[in-house]
């Protein structure tokens, strides 16, 4: 299926203070590591919220069928994943998103990242994929133009990690822990102000990590 033109297209980017997430991520690794011997990064953590905002916003979650003529929403979010191999870009898809834990989606996670290393990625591993990140900020950069892949409706980018100052709400400045999120959709599906709604609750999430805690399974 072809890509959609570049003016059916629209961009929007934010930038997210991942501090709390940080701080969560932390507090959660010591025992993580040593009772099931995973490393958690930010990544996991981004997934969990992205799925829960594609609960609210479910177009997104979406792929067009039959030629454009139709409008797929997937009940499952299964969140493809870029990652860079020593045999080029894949994208392996962690099912089920909204039925796993930010642990459970570490452990996938892992498992991919050493399968994607080792070349052994399945048909399974790299099918199915309802919706994408690409954590482009592991190689570097701040922003990036993330690119569709057909049929799905929408992908983001994340950015690199920068500590950076920022104006509390009494006017001091703090070092914070910025990360940018950068999101493509096609704009015959998704609108600018729906795009924003989404990047704006996965923001949320992110930004009060422990509002998740009651969607986590």
């Amino acid at each position: 299926m072809l890509a959609p033109s570049l003016n059916l297209l629209h961009s929007y980017c934010d930038e997210y203070d991942v501090s709390a997430v940080a701080q969560m991520r932390a507090a959660m690794n010591s025992n993580i590591q040593m009772q099931r011997g995973i490393k958690l990064s930010f990544l996991p953590f981004f997934l969990k919220a992205a799925s829960l905002a594609l609960t609210e916003y479910p177009v997104l979650n979406s792929s067009l069928q039959n030629e454009n003529t139709e409008l797929r929403i997937h009940g499952e979010h299964n969140i493809g994943v870029a990652m860079d191999t020593p045999r080029g870009l894949v994208v392996p898809c962690v099912k089920g998103v909204a039925q796993r834990s930010i642990v459970d989606i570490a452990a996938e996670l892992q498992r991919l990242q050493i399968a994607g290393a080792e070349g052994k990625l399945g048909e399974a591993d790299l099918t199915g994929t309802t919706f994408s990140l690409s954590n482009i900020g592991s190689i570097g950069g701040t922003y990036a133009a993330p690119v569709i892949n057909p049929p799905q409706v929408a992908i983001g980018a994340i950015g690199k990690l920068q500590e950076l100052p920022r104006f509390d709400e009494e006017g001091n400045i703090d070092a914070v822990k910025i990360m940018n999120f950068s999101w493509a959709a096609d704009h015959r599906v998704v609108d600018g102000a729906m795009m924003a709604r989404f990047s704006n609750q996965m923001k949320a999430y992110i930004e009060q990590p422990y509002s998740m805690l009651g969607n986590l399974r």
